[in-house]
């Protein structure tokens, strides 16, 4: 018999200045705290992380950097440290790959992990998940984790001073949710949690269709509004309800294509959520849907910041280098989840529409 196991985060503080709460939350959990993150996130985000530690009279172990690739490589060196180190709790600051990264180390180690995302880019920190890739940057596989994250803060006032590429890559992401599980799910009277998924996922594009415009002029102005916070709860809470319930498995094409883009050096390095948002516009072409539907859905990404054509990804794109991504995504497990086969001159075709829509669309 199959069970189907829900592992969600075991407390989620969110809101403006709820990094306040960081301390006390990381007192409960362990003495011995460890910050592991990216640079980016390092720099900006261990005053205020050693700030409250140091008040909840907690022994700060001092900072990491993740080690730019959630790979295994730094997966076992991050839990080598973790058990050298004695850590009882670690902090995940950063976007999704330095989440992931701190997850699966702590996973190996029992240790328990408090996510502080600084970048809005994926639903990481509140997934009992990674997205694992070789050391190049290529993606490997997602590796199911035995537990969620211990807690996650969701600080809008430090996501607003998140780069405008990071959000938009995490708006991205989200409008996925809806994209590829309408098109993975069948039928759309199926009840349980396959309904529950569908209303997360639509509410996903409902706030982003809402508020995602102007949530990034909050970003571009580093201050935190009313739309921001909507649009931080689709990121965070309800991509994240959709991915814990759905066992990860609602990715489809808009997915294989990110896979098939980090098999090149060129593409490989661009933010996993805008490629995956550029995906989405290529499932909607893959699913011939209608044209007001696919310029709608550029529009959305345009508002967005999110790119809308293949030169916005990589202008010195060779023919043999597409060729590459797009023989890599049709062999891809999430193009599997497609409800109809999907070969190599559907992508180019599907790519080719989008891009001429989105040229129509200026």
């Amino acid at each position: 018999m199959y069970t189907h196991r829900l592992v969600f985060p075991a407390s989620v503080l969110r809101g403006r200045g709820a990094i306040a709460h960081l301390g006390r939350m990381c007192g409960r959990l362990g003495q011995r705290a460890l910050l592991v993150g990216g640079k980016r996130a390092l720099a900006f985000a261990e005053p205020l992380v050693a700030r409250q530690l140091e008040e909840s009279a907690l022994c700060y172990l001092g900072s990491e950097w993740y080690g730019g690739e959630c790979s295994e490589t730094q997966i076992r060196r991050l839990a080598d440290l973790l058990a050298r180190q004695g850590v009882e709790v670690l902090v995940a600051a950063g976007g999704g790959r330095a989440l992931d990264t701190a997850k699966a180390a702590a996973a190996q180690c029992q240790v328990p992990v408090v996510t502080l995302p600084t970048v809005a880019s994926t639903c990481a920190a509140v997934t009992p998940m990674a997205f694992r890739y070789h050391d190049d940057g290529q993606y490997r596989d997602m590796l199911a984790l035995p537990e969620g994250p211990a807690a996650a803060v969701i600080d809008a006032d430090i996501l607003a001073r998140t780069p405008l590429t990071g959000f938009a890559a995490g708006l991205g992401d989200t409008l996925a949710k809806w994209y590829e599980f309408r098109a993975i799910s069948g039928d759309p009277t199926r009840q349980g949690l396959a309904a529950v998924v569908r209303t997360n996922s639509a509410l996903c594009r409902s706030l982003i269709v809402t508020h995602g415009e102007a949530a990034c002029h909050a970003v571009r102005a580093g201050q935190a509004n009313a739309a921001l916070e909507q649009v931080l709860d689709a990121v965070f809470l309800y991509a994240g309800l959709t991915s814990v319930m759905s066992n990860g498995g609602h990715t489809g094409a808009a997915h294989a294509l990110y896979e098939g883009f980090t098999g090149c050096p060129l593409t490989r390095h661009v933010a996993h959520g805008l490629l995956v948002g550029y995906g989405n516009l290529c499932l909607l072409a893959l699913e011939q849907r209608p044209d007001e539907e696919l310029l709608a859905a550029i529009a959305l990404a345009r508002a967005c910041a999110i790119p809308v054509q293949l030169t916005e990804i990589a202008p010195d794109l060779e023919p043999a280098q597409l060729q590459h991504i797009l023989q890599r995504a049709v062999l891809s497990s999430d193009m599997a989840n497609m409800p109809f086969s999907i070969d190599v001159g559907q992508l180019h075709e599907a790519i080719a529409r989008v891009d001429s829509l989105a040229a129509r669309d200026v």
